[in-house]
């Protein structure tokens, strides 16, 4: 039996009450979660389950319902961008499953949260109805508080629905292959140097292929460059690391921690840890 991953993004960081609400829904659904993070900063969580097709896109509505009754966006802040309380939805083939599959689980769920709690979803990655729509970022360019004036864009039309929910806003939903979502952190509140080197870094701005940068503020004295790896064999995580230690060392800054958000396959430990050792012979 085919299996797939998703990796939902939410909306909540803070509360441990929400947070396991979404854990129990996803689970109480017949969906399996293997890891979860969450971060006050951020005031995100991410969430990752696997499962059949059936259950994946019985867990993303279920979660989608609980989201939706537990997290406000008009009364949220935090640092990281984002279009609705879930926020992303991404659906990722596993085993025998094809990322056409997955693309077939993406419409199934964004019909059904529509159709059944009245929440819009944007298409993206190879789900994306266009190519502009793509890319996450664009996606969610403008996020929660720009939705209603965006969605009266013909260009920016609900792939499914037509309006923002009042309180759940939207939801980007795609199909993608693995992901490595990986942060830097600069011993520094220089919030213009980390979106500078996220710039330089990022494939949009001429830098790494397949690589997504931005820079954020996580807390007075601490500023990140923020990472999605889109394809893991293509950049190392020790490739990350070093252009961004030493783009910041260049303006006097070091490097405080690093840290990996969700999961990631062997292969890309392994290789960046061979890298090292092969720096220190």
């Amino acid at each position: 039996m085919a299996e797939f991953e998703i990796v939902p993004n939410v909306s909540e960081g803070r509360d441990p009450a929400v947070i396991e609400a979404c854990v129990a829904a996803l689970e109480d659904a017949g969906a399996r979660v293997v890891h979860r993070t969450s971060d006050a900063v951020h005031h995100r969580s991410v969430i990752t389950a696997i499962g059949s097709g059936s259950q994946v896109v019985a867990a993303a509505v279920a979660l989608a319902g609980v989201a939706s009754e537990r997290i406000d966006l008009r009364a949220h802040r935090g640092a990281h961008p984002r279009i609705g309380a879930l926020d992303v939805l991404p659906f990722v083939p596993l085993a025998d499953a094809t990322l056409a599959d997955a693309v077939v689980l993406a419409h199934r769920a964004a019909a059904r949260i529509w159709r059944e709690l009245g929440i819009p979803t944007y298409l993206y990655g190879a789900a994306a109805s266009a190519p502009h729509r793509a890319q996450l970022a664009d996606v969610r360019r403008g996020e929660f508080e720009g939705l209603a004036a965006r969605a009266g864009d013909p260009a920016w039309r609900f792939d499914y629905g037509d309006l923002p929910h009042p309180g759940a806003g939207a939801i980007a939903i795609g199909a993608r292959g693995f992901l490595i979502a990986f942060n830097v952190e600069l011993a520094s509140d220089d919030l213009a140097l980390a979106r500078a080197i996220a710039r330089r870094l990022r494939e949009r701005g001429g830098g790494l292929r397949t690589l997504r940068c931005l820079g954020l503020r996580l807390a007075p004295g601490r500023v990140q460059v923020s990472c999605n790896l889109t394809d893991v064999d293509a950049v190392p995580l020790y490739r990350v690391t070093e252009l961004v230690r030493r783009a910041a060392a260049r303006a006097g800054v070091t490097v405080a921690r690093s840290e990996l958000i969700g999961l990631a396959p062997q292969r890309a430990f392994d290789r960046t840890a061979r890298a090292y050792r092969a720096a220190e012979a």
